[in-house]
């Protein structure tokens, strides 16, 4: 039997989880802990005393923000983090986030515990009643529609074959979480053999397009009067790609819901975030990583109109529904598609420079109408309007803070040049992400300024108190922006979009959607330790957020600012 230097008592699975998850890369392991958790308690315990390589253990009391923070910090290191909740209810509490790591293809493992197998006569047998009441009879079907894998260990020796295996498929393209269940008898058993080190299996590189459709798709591009890319999650290397082709063909990029930095913000060919009059006057769409290029009924491409999807999953199978025309699908990795692209369009250009060179004069002039728009609609009024705050943001704050965005910041009004410097929450709409989110990323890159904008009902999805005792607990310190606008402002637009002229109308939309009396979010915050203000004027912001990114940066306090922006 296996023994440690820790007084010759025998290695337990628990040891082995921890040691496999370390060698699999992941940084931290996540944890709202339960009675489910002995084992591990035990495991990083002799851990320490061994100086074995484990991940650093982060309690967090709540497991959707524990979710978010791991999204965070694989955002920040690109590394597969792990996570552990307490059997059926703590899995219950991740599902929220959950939903958004899945529909954003980020890998997770996720573990929880198990209701003990066996009611007597084993180690780590039931010992309390809620061991009875938490037993469900397929506690994985709570997330087996969000995950690509699950699996419940059964014998001891497994332990590391079964980290090796989720942690492959989690990473396989394209990513997404794993769910692992860890009965505590098993994870409790000694081992028959000593712990080895794990050598992780080589992960498949992103899939390289199809040569025929590249030459089809930059054909098209050669040929087109009015071409149009639009984006919503990119990674660097596909962000450089798609800057270059852009320029070079003067296409106009929209990048639509926006996850991270598709394109510069002073790049020629960006036009902003919303689809409009470009993608119904273009005779050519190409769809690059976008589950959602437009809403049909509000505008789509004509008839006769060209479109082609190029994403790692083209279809987005996982959608129960999802009708967007296609006339080429392309499946490849961004990058190595516009590279692909880059190359094979060139020598096609020859006969399109005089269409290209006029297009870009007409695109020059729509762009200096744009912005001189965008100025306009920033300007300081009587009231902080969401346009000003996010001028004020992005002025304040420079190019190199890393935001974390929960609906309210306007892009359009908040620069952002570098890649890995905005994340934002994804179409499927998990609130409470945002917070979380900041508060991994300054986990994984404890030298960044990272701040998160959140709107009031984003904030108060976000677990508050956790999140700041997190933040005071781990020495996170970030900066928090709430927009306060006393509403959920998305059910209000959703309600207004359906009923202005019905009885809902008459309230304006106020209805189910009301968050007055707002809470004093800033002494929420003061109570916790955080530098916090309350900002109602214009003139005063600035000020504020100079004050607040002093706090974060030289004082190395959390900070947040209440922003009173009614809209």
């Amino acid at each position: 039997m296996a023994v440690t230097p820790t007084g010759q008592r025998p290695a337990i699975a628990a040891e082995a989880f921890l040691r496999a998850l370390a060698d699999h890369g992941a940084d931290y392991l996540f944890v709202n802990p339960g009675t489910d958790f002995p084992p591990i308690v035990e495991a990083f315990g002799r851990a320490k005393k061994t100086n074995a390589k484990v991940p650093k253990p982060v309690l967090v009391p709540h497991e959707n923000l524990a979710v978010a923070m791991a999204h965070g910090a694989y955002l920040m290191s690109g590394r597969p983090q792990a996570m552990m909740v307490h059997t059926s209810v703590g899995t219950a509490n991740t599902i929220n986030n959950l939903v958004n790591l899945s529909r954003d293809r980020v890998p997770l493992i996720l573990a929880a515990g198990r209701t003990p197998l066996t009611e007597k006569g084993a180690f780590g047998t039931r010992s309390r009643p809620i061991q009875w009441g938490q037993e469900m009879f397929d506690q994985a079907g709570m997330v087996r529609e969000l995950v690509k894998w699950d699996y419940e260990l059964r014998v001891p020796s497994q332990v590391g074959d079964m980290v090796a295996r989720g942690v492959e498929v989690a990473m396989a393209h394209p990513r997404g979480p794993v769910y692992l269940m860890l009965p505590r008898e098993p994870l409790s058993a000694p081992l028959s053999e000593p712990i080895a080190p794990i050598k992780p299996r080589a992960a498949a590189a992103p899939v390289h397009p199809d040569p025929k459709s590249i030459a089809t798709l930059a054909e098209w591009i050669a040929g087109a009067e009015r071409p149009l890319i639009i984006t919503t999650v990119l990674a660097p290397e596909a962000v450089r790609a798609l800057s270059a082709l852009a320029e070079r063909c003067a296409i106009p990029v929209i990048a639509h819901s926006p996850r991270s930095v598709c394109l510069p913000s002073s790049h020629p060919m960006h036009f902003g975030f919303e689809p409009g009059t470009l993608v119904s006057d273009a005779d050519l769409v190409i769809v690059l990583e976008c589950d959602v290029p437009w809403i049909p009924h509000l505008q789509h491409p004509t008839a006769g109109c060209r479109v082609a999807h190029v994403a790692e999953d083209p279809f987005f199978v996982r959608y129960p529904m999802r009708s967007f025309p296609s006339d080429l699908s392309v499946q490849a990795g961004a990058s190595n598609a516009l590279e692909a692209l880059i190359v094979a369009v060139e020598p096609r250009l020859q006969m399109a420079d005089a269409r290209i060179a006029a297009r870009r004069a007409r695109l020059t002039e729509r762009m200096r109408t744009r912005r001189a728009q965008l100025t306009k609609d920033s300007a300081v009024g009587e009231r902080i309007s969401p346009e000003y705050l996010s001028r004020a943001i992005g002025e304040a704050l420079g190019e190199d803070a890393i935001i974390f965005n929960e609906y309210p910041l306007r892009p359009d009004h908040c620069p952002r040049e570098k890649p890995g410097t905005f994340f934002a929450v994804g179409n499927a709409g998990g609130l409470g992400w945002g917070f979380g989110a900041a508060l991994g990323a300054k986990l994984a890159a404890p030298d960044a300024f990272v701040v998160a904008t959140l709107g009031d009902g984003a904030y108060m999805f976000s677990n508050p108190t956790v999140g700041h005792w997190v933040s005071a607990a781990h020495d996170l310190p970030i900066l928090t922006i709430v927009f306060n606008n006393s509403r959920y402002g998305a059910v209000r637009r959703a309600t207004l979009s359906m009923f202005k002229d019905g009885v809902a109308g008459e309230s304006d939309g106020r209805m189910l959607a009301d968050l007055d009396p707002a809470p004093p979010y800033d002494e929420i915050a003061r109570a916790q330790g955080a530098y916090a203000e309350r900002v109602e004027k214009p003139s005063d912001l600035p000020d504020a957020l100079t004050r607040a990114r002093d706090a974060v940066v030289s004082g190395r306090r959390q900070a947040l600012l209440n922003v009173i922006t009614p809209y």
